[in-house]
């Protein structure tokens, strides 16, 4: 009897593990499952590496062409608007110059389905291919970048963009429209050897599934989830180490190299970094925070910028210490946007909107008189010390776009740092005095303006000045991304928010 319920308890388990949802049996990191698309001659197969957040995918098949493909697909299923990213690259030197690796979306798992991908190839051909309907011929799109590594494919609609760059670089894109996949989609990862007698193997990080807001959301009234990530700036290695379904914004890294703190919702919180784990700091009656909040060099002040409802709603510099307490007032006008403390402690700078006009303010910590930095007409902001004290690096549009400027500490010599076609915002100095890292807008974005939800570079440019911005990080985010100072005290990585909305909406059921 004790076999014969044995066996019936094995068959049982059998059944259950048999009708589970794929999902529920080959979860990998973010994705739902693989598969061996069309009939390939060495199983693929794919790990993710959750210390690393990176995925190896190896993976055979003749081709992803003509009217059938075969390769290895790391996938999801998704629906609506979507935009992917990562950066991938093929290990050693293969067999097959057309070995190729990418982002897919397919309407199923068919090998002659309906499909599109962005695909670097191991020569270096970087195209657009999809596939109109289900067995039809494939058509591709070159792109004239060769040798991506960085590669992005967005959906919006029946429209989907391919965007890829050479890591440093700005993206090139291609783009096909009309493209009917249907809304339930299969999105993923692939390689495909090109030969069908070998496998090949891939590695991707910084791999972002993003669920963008849509389209008529209200600005400041609504909002979607963010991650809190922390990059190596020498690599562009990037780690999400919290996720929140709210807004929260504008990550300090603390000099002591424990903590960060960031705003949510009007209120200030200490994130622990070996916790992984946040908590309230205590601002009292400062509880409409805006994410204009800054540390003084030594770590043992907080400075924040809180909107007070007696006065017009108007924000006021404050100042506490950092574990929390009672704020002090600093600025008696608003409003009052504080950016920056001075390294020896002893004053603020901030942007002052005084009778119409935006400039950069300084005013001694324990309050006083306010004295006035810039005088030009249009919007002075985004006020930063660099770490030796004998500079003030700011944003103004003062020559038609946002761009990077820097004065003396006095607010003498005021000269411009970037002159290009984007709208750069927030200068951040490394804490070795050596690097300034900027949030950078596109043409859409009106140069006054540094709105939320929006493709932005994080770009890094030497305070020498000795060459110009090159791109550390692709990503979907703006405001609150990194509106304050978020060098680690090392000076070797950052912290920043990206954006996305909850991938579960989006996901579809793998039963």
């Amino acid at each position: 009897m004790t076999s014969e319920y044995a066996r019936a308890g094995l068959l049982l388990a059998w059944l259950v593990t048999a009708f589970l949802p794929v999902h529920a049996q080959n979860r990998i990191g973010q994705f739902d499952g693989q598969a061996d698309v069309g009939k390939v001659k060495h199983p693929g197969s794919a790990t993710y590496n959750p210390a690393r957040q990176e995925y190896t995918i190896v993976g055979s098949g003749t081709n992803i062409w003509f009217d059938h493909d075969e390769f290895h697909f790391v996938w999801k299923r998704m629906k609506g608007d979507f935009i992917l990213q990562t950066n991938g690259k093929l290990l050693g030197k293969g067999v097959d110059p057309h070995r190729k690796l990418g982002w897919m979306v397919r309407s199923s798992l068919d090998s002659n389905s309906a499909h599109v991908n962005a695909v670097v190839h191991g020569d270096g051909l970087t195209s657009l291919q999809f596939r109109r309907t289900k067995g039809a011929a494939t058509e591709e799109q070159k792109s004239s970048l060769t040798s991506a590594d960085v590669i992005q494919l967005a959906r919006k609609g029946n429209t989907y963009t391919m965007s890829v760059a050479r890591n440093g670089q700005l993206f090139v894109t291609e783009q096909v429209t009309d493209l009917n996949l249907g809304d339930e989609v299969y999105v993923g990862l692939f390689v495909c050897s090109h030969n069908p007698n070998v496998s090949e193997k891939a590695v991707f990080h910084n791999v972002r599934l993003i669920i963008p807001a849509r389209d008529n959301f209200v600005p400041y009234r609504e909002y979607i989830g963010s991650d809190l990530e922390l990059m190596d700036v020498a690599t562009g290695h990037r780690k999400i180490i919290y996720h929140s379904p709210e807004s929260i914004q504008a990550p300090n890294w603390l000099p002591n190299n424990k903590a960060l703190i960031y705003n949510h919702n009007g209120k200030l919180y200490r994130f622990d970094l070996a916790k992984k784990t946040p908590s309230v700091i205590n601002t009292d009656f400062a509880v409409n925070n805006n994410n204009d909040h800054v540390l003084s060099f030594d770590g043992k002040m907080l400075g924040i910028s809180n909107h007070v409802k007696e006065e017009g709603n108007k924000s006021i510099v404050f100042t506490m210490p950092v574990e929390g307490g009672t704020p002090k007032r600093i600025t008696p006008l608003g409003h009052s946007y504080l950016h920056s403390w001075s390294p020896d402690g002893k004053s603020l700078i901030y942007t002052g909107q005084r009778d119409g006009e935006f400039d950069i303010y300084r005013i001694p910590s324990n309050g006083g008189q306010e004295v006035r930095l810039t005088t030009a007409k249009g919007l002075d902001d985004g006020s930063e010390y660099s770490p030796d004290g004998q500079f003030i690096y700011f944003n103004s549009t003062r020559s038609g776009t946002m761009q990077i400027w820097r004065m003396n500490a006095d607010g003498s010599n005021q000269v411009q740092v970037t002159n290009d076609e984007f709208n750069n915002w927030f200068p951040h100095i490394s804490p070795d005095g050596k690097w300034i890292v900027i949030l950078s807008f596109g043409k859409d974005v009106s140069p006054d303006d540094h709105p939320f939800y929006k493709q932005v570079y994080l770009r890094l440019l030497p305070v020498s000045g000795t060459t110009p911005a090159r791109v550390i990080a692709y990503v979907y985010g703006g405001q609150g991304t990194i509106n304050t100072p978020s060098w680690s005290p090392d000076s070797k990585q950052i912290a920043f928010i990206s954006n996305t909305d909850s991938v579960d909406k989006a996901s579809v059921s793998n039963k």
